[in-house]
């Protein structure tokens, strides 16, 4: 174990070899989103000190960003106390972080009226999603 990768040893990775990783955004401490890195993402983003995930649903690396502009500058990295969390504190770029065109992933809020309880909208989108991504 070198010194430079020591830190990248002591996160506790999940048997995909993956973390889960919260984005805050830094001035307003919005949560604007939830994605998974595995070591190459992490050490990239620390690299880059820009975000890079791990997409799941891809098989790859992901920069956010990398097709629509909205990319997170990362002021600082935290690891929870049990190792297993990271969270972003982000400067989101374009004010979008969530693909559906919203500022955060996070919109939905549950609500209950009547005894019904659902879910439902409460953050506009701010840039149609079919304009931002190729």
């Amino acid at each position: 174990m070198t010194q430079t990768t020591h830190w990248l040893d002591q996160v506790r990775w999940d048997s995909q070899g993956l973390v889960p990783v919260i984005a805050q955004e830094a001035g307003s401490n919005d949560v604007l989103m939830f994605a998974f890195m595995n070591r190459e993402a992490l050490a990239k983003t620390l690299e880059l000190g820009q975000a890079v995930y791990w997409s799941r649903s891809r098989n790859r690396l992901w920069h956010k960003g990398e097709e629509s502009g909205h990319f997170q500058t990362v002021k600082e990295i935290r690891l929870d106390c049990d190792e297993d969390v990271i969270l972003l504190k982000v400067e989101q770029h374009g004010g979008i972080a969530c693909h559906t065109g919203r500022h955060s992933c996070f919109f939905q809020r549950l609500t209950t009226e009547q005894g019904q309880s659902q879910w439902k909208t409460v953050e506009p989108v701010l840039h149609d999603p079919e304009r931002i991504y190729k």
